[in-house]
């Protein structure tokens, strides 16, 4: 798309910048990556009163240009290189109106960086409400630039920043807040000189950080690191000077502008709700509480409509049987494609609700807390308080939260963290653990009030988190780094959820899961379909022969029971049945048969696969359940050398632990080499959860047969 003007926005975390994002873009974005690195660059486009085109780019949020983080490094690598293709015109910088002094530390540093800039003062009307009245004009006539007062939350502002940053062409005028050159005088004259720039922040900033820019060769590289040793140029003495200086201008900037009458209510407010939600004890009685809430809330509110979708699919299946001529397409339409999407937009209703829950605990700032109480216990374990938001993203998908643990500034604790996190069981575990659950836990209450597959359903959580945090601990003895880390993180005010955002995550996570999911599931089903219903031919010739001469003999309802027998038997000699069984006698003593070793191999692609697979090759084995749904067709399963039910109890939680701790997806293995930059890592990963999952479900079944 041409664009007329290309704007950054900047800000702290927690600043509410990505909403102002979403809204000013709309739909209208992309995610892609910054060259050369794997941090997702989010752009968007947004039209001007004035007829232009805006590009907009939402840089990672940081407190300063000092980066702690692959993630914040980019800030100063886009403002300061005018070659990056993500160079702005404009920066708007969002700042929190209900903390700005602390907000204005970012914006006196990259005000230096002389690029024309708006201050949008976000959370006004949050402001307000505590009591903390901003003089806009006052700020805007100090700062010598254009201020703005918004709410992204409550969509007011908008017109005026949009009008803003049409008329923005002047950086900020007035003193930044400290005398940069006087810092390290000699030292930055001579980078100025080299870089033939007359800009001294620049400059300072360069021998802080030229090891991030990849504009310089190794070369100029050399000659920074030389003229720092030349002049004593160390990095953390200076960067506290400097923020020291940039504070007490600031307290000079703001005096009068700020008038807060309603601080000391706010906060004991907020003290007080903290006092309960992060105490030792009552903080984790409270989190495990909402933890059952949910669960229980997973199946007690999904079994409705996903009735109502597994009853819609039995009817296409029907009308399907019914009204399209019989054939090779027909079956494969109806028992690959059809049985195998089924399987999958059945949980839709699930999948939405748990992406719910963690939106709204994200939003309303609970999330934080919740990372906050479990650092000091974290911590024993290997892992810092950081390490807790991929762990709990994870719950979702491990794929972003691996992505994410790029804001951990340990390598050792960032390295643990991405070997864990995928234990942690994310979404696309939740289809395999509700149907297998459906099919031997009974749905009763226990104490009246909580639904007995609900807490079945936590329970495989809290095993698969429990079973992440002790291979952390191993981990923390094997893995060797010298450094230390440390765990900084800000609260964030408590809010009520914004009950549109929670609606578009759940829309956002279910498309996702369907069409991404759906995808592989399509495919994999077209694939199973056809290994399922072909084989070997003289086998398969065998098999029709044998029928034909038993049929001769039979009479109508015999021969209704002798095609259910024939496709069965076709289906074990099929390519599918021939390799299940070639990997049966390794799964036969967790107590799975051949049919589940292929939904194994399958859902290597993605573990949801399990149930389009399962759906797939009950669908091809005829009987009748033919048409019935998946949750049918698998609890009328039986065990020919037994005659019991093959999901038995024992079978199906050896199976759930199996995918509770087996790497079954290939995008998390992907994203691990990409994050890591080596094989090395993934295939340890591989192996160990592999034989973590081999052993948990061998005991299992062995116990509980």
């Amino acid at each position: 798309m041409a664009k007329d003007l290309k704007i950054a926005l900047v800000g702290n975390p927690n600043t509410g910048k990505s909403t102002l994002f979403n809204l000013l873009t709309g739909l209208n974005q992309k995610i892609g990556n910054f060259p050369g690195i794997t941090v997702d660059k989010k752009v968007g486009y947004c039209k001007l009163a004035d007829g232009k085109v805006a590009e907009i780019i939402d840089l990672p949020g940081t407190y300063s240009l000092y980066p702690k983080s692959k993630d914040e490094s980019i800030v100063f690598q886009v403002l300061a290189d005018k070659t990056n293709s993500s160079y702005p015109d404009v920066i708007v910088l969002v700042a929190d109106a209900t903390n700005l002094r602390r907000n204005l530390l970012l914006y006196s540093q990259v005000a230096d960086l002389d690029v024309p800039m708006v201050l949008a003062l976000n959370m006004t009307d949050m402001a307000k409400k505590e009591g903390i009245d901003i003089n806009v004009n006052m700020l805007a006539e100090r700062l010598g630039i254009q201020v703005v007062a918004i709410s992204a939350r409550s969509k007011t502002g908008l017109k005026e920043l949009k009008q803003a940053i049409e008329n923005t062409t002047k950086i900020a005028t007035q003193a930044k807040g400290a005398d940069i050159l006087a810092l390290a005088p000699e030292a930055i004259q001579e980078v100025k000189a080299r870089l033939k720039t007359d800009n001294d922040y620049y400059a300072m900033q360069v021998l802080h950080q030229h090891q991030h820019l990849d504009i310089f060769d190794q070369e100029a590289h050399a000659a920074f690191e030389k003229i720092k040793k030349a002049h004593d140029f160390e990095t953390s003495k200076l960067q506290a000077a400097e923020t020291i200086a940039r504070y007490r201008h600031l307290g000079t900037v703001l005096s009068g502008v700020i008038e807060d009458t309603g601080a000391a209510k706010k906060f004991a407010f907020s003290d007080k709700i903290d006092a309960i939600l992060t105490n030792k004890f009552w903080g984790f009685l409270i989190f495990i509480g909402i933890l059952f809430f949910i669960f229980n809330s997973i199946f007690s509110w999904s079994t409705y409509p996903m009735e109502m979708i597994e009853a819609g699919f039995m009817k296409l299946t029907e009308l399907g049987h019914s009204y399209l001529p019989e054939g090779i397409l027909t079956n494969l339409f109806l028992d690959g494609v059809l049985a195998g999407l089924g399987g999958v937009i059945v949980f839709i209703p699930q999948i939405a609700i748990l992406f719910a829950f963690i939106s709204i605990l994200e939003d309303t700032g609970y999330m934080a807390r919740v990372t906050f109480m479990m650092d000091k216990i974290m911590r024993k374990f290997g892992l810092s308080g950081k390490s807790v938001v991929p762990m709990i993203g994870s719950l979702a998908c491990a794929v972003p939260s691996i992505m994410s643990a790029r804001n951990i500034e340990s390598w050792k604790d960032r390295i643990i963290t991405i070997m864990v996190a995928p234990l942690v069981s994310c979404s696309a575990r939740l289809p395999v653990y509700t149907l297998l659950i459906g099919l031997v836990v009974p749905e009763k209450m226990v104490w009246g009030f909580i639904n007995l597959q609900g807490l079945t359903l936590m329970g495989m959580y809290l095993i698969s988190i429990v079973a992440a945090v002790l291979v952390a601990f191993v981990m923390k003895f094997i893995i060797k780094a010298k450094e230390k880390s440390y765990f900084i993180m800000e609260l964030p005010v408590y809010r009520m959820p914004r009950w549109g955002n929670v609606l578009y995550t759940m829309y956002e996570k279910s498309k996702t899961f369907v069409f991404e999911a759906g995808k592989v599931i399509i495919a994999i089903s077209i694939i199973l379909w056809v290994l399922a219903s072909y084989g070997p031919s003289d086998r398969f010739a065998r098999i029709d022969k044998k029928y034909d001469l038993i049929e001769a003999k039979k009479d109508s309802v015999q021969i209704s029971t002798l095609e259910r027998d024939k496709a069965a038997e076709k289906l074990e000699h099929s390519y599918a049945g021939l390799l299940g069984q070639t990997i049966e006698p390794v799964i036969k003593p967790l107590g799975f048969d051949w049919k589940i070793g292929i939904a194994l191999i399958t859902s290597f692609a993605a573990r949801e696969a399990f149930v389009g697979t399962m759906a797939t090759i009950y669908s091809v084995d005829g009987g009748d359940e033919a048409v019935g749904t998946i949750r049918d067709k698998m609890r009328a399963a039986v065990n020919p050398d037994t005659g019991l039910p093959v999901f038995t109890f024992a079978t199906a939680f050896s199976l759930m632990l199996f995918y509770a701790f087996a790497m079954q997806c290939m995008s998390t293995v992907a994203v691990v080499f990409r994050e890591t930059k080596s094989w090395k890592w993934p295939l340890i990963q591989l192996s160990y959860m592999t034989a973590m999952a081999y052993v948990a479900s061998l005991i299992a079944y062995q116990l509980l047969k």
